[in-house]
């Protein structure tokens, strides 16, 4: 629920249109008027049980992530055809809430995902340029971090930043939807076979390459790397089973680069850090000086895929199929998550 995903104790919550959202028009609807609720304190309730769920005092700074370019919203239209889906998450909410997002002291933040290059950066800079003269907010107020999670991102971050400009707030790794671009792109090659995802962790070198990238393209640039919330989730008992809880920040880069966890999905208890993560390293509340000129990422290193040893089992293509299926299943009714193992 949105009250505990705001009262977690995280300091940002993505409210997410995309992975975490299967989009009925309830669903779209109905999420932004949760936001729109939040955002003016009028969605605390009380359930049948009588327990009651009220917006704390310190609240998780809300980022919205709208769904990619790819995607079409088919329940409206424009000169007979579908309107693409990220204008429509990013307009209701930009219209209904940035005004008074900057009237609470917050700001409109957004989570761009799926962006396969420069252009598509670019696409979302002339929105963000109309959005703002068209309200009459300043040229500047919106700021987006960019998912990395496609392989030809990955070849333009620099880019990317640089046509996002005054928006930019930073990048974001993502790993899983970073591996199904891998597979994607190459899946035709039998070079570019990768084993069974369990086997296909950060440390795999063209995965650490392209960390190591990130980090240090968001360094020199100013801005701030991150790293998505963790794939395993602790589950809750009673009612509150299934609902996942943040991970510990993730160290990456070697020595020289933090990615900062985000806090996302529909819900999310307080999360639970262990004691030796709760400073941060350095004297600093970033690491952004380390600009990271030990870094040197060729074309090749994003590309290593054959230093991953096994070919795909058996026991992995039935995982992924289990997992496809579950997957297929919550999202015909209507929920974009579905607890699995593997």
């Amino acid at each position: 629920m949105t009250v505990n995903a705001l009262n977690s104790g995280a300091k940002v919550w993505m409210a997410d249109f995309e992975d975490a959202t299967a989009p009925s028009w309830d669903n779209v609807i109905g999420g932004q008027l949760n936001l729109l609720d939040a955002i003016e304190r009028r969605i605390d309730f009380t359930i049948p049980e009588g327990k009651e769920y009220r917006l704390g005092e310190r609240l998780a700074t809300i980022m919205v992530r709208p769904r990619g370019w790819h995607l079409d919203e088919e329940h409206l239209e424009c000169a007979g055809r579908p309107v693409p889906a990220a204008l429509v998450d990013f307009g209701l909410y930009f219209f209904h809430c940035a005004q008074r997002q900057l009237d609470a002291g917050h700001g409109p933040y957004f989570y761009l995902p799926k962006l396969e290059n420069r252009y598509e950066a670019r696409l979302w800079n002339d929105v963000f340029v109309l959005a703002q003269e068209l309200l009459g907010i300043p040229r500047g107020t919106i700021r987006a971090t960019v998912l990395i999670e496609t392989i030809t991102a990955a070849f333009e971050m620099e880019e990317i930043l640089y046509e996002l400009r005054e928006h930019s707030a930073g990048l974001n790794a993502g790993r899983w939807d970073y591996l199904f671009s891998m597979i994607k792109t190459f899946g035709h090659r039998t070079d570019f076979l990768l084993p069974d995802r369990a086997k296909v962790t950060m440390t795999a070198p063209f995965l650490r390459a392209y960390t190591e990238l990130l980090v240090r393209t968001c360094h020199r640039a100013e801005r701030t790397p991150s790293a998505a919330w963790p794939r395993r989730c602790r589950a809750r008992t009673g009612r509150e089973r299934g609902r996942a809880r943040q991970g510990p920040p993730r160290q990456g880069a070697g020595d020289g680069g933090r990615l900062r966890r985000v806090l996302g999905g529909p819900s999310r208890p307080r999360p639970r850090v262990p004691r030796g993560l709760r400073r941060r390293p350095g004297d600093g509340p970033h690491q952004l000086d380390r600009t990271r000129d030990d870094v040197d990422v060729t074309s090749a290193d994003l590309l290593s895929v054959r230093r991953i040893s096994g070919p795909p089992t058996a026991d992995g293509v039935r995982t992924n199929i289990s997992v496809s299926l579950r997957y297929y299943a919550a999202w015909l009714r209507g929920q974009a998550r579905s607890r699995s193992t593997g």
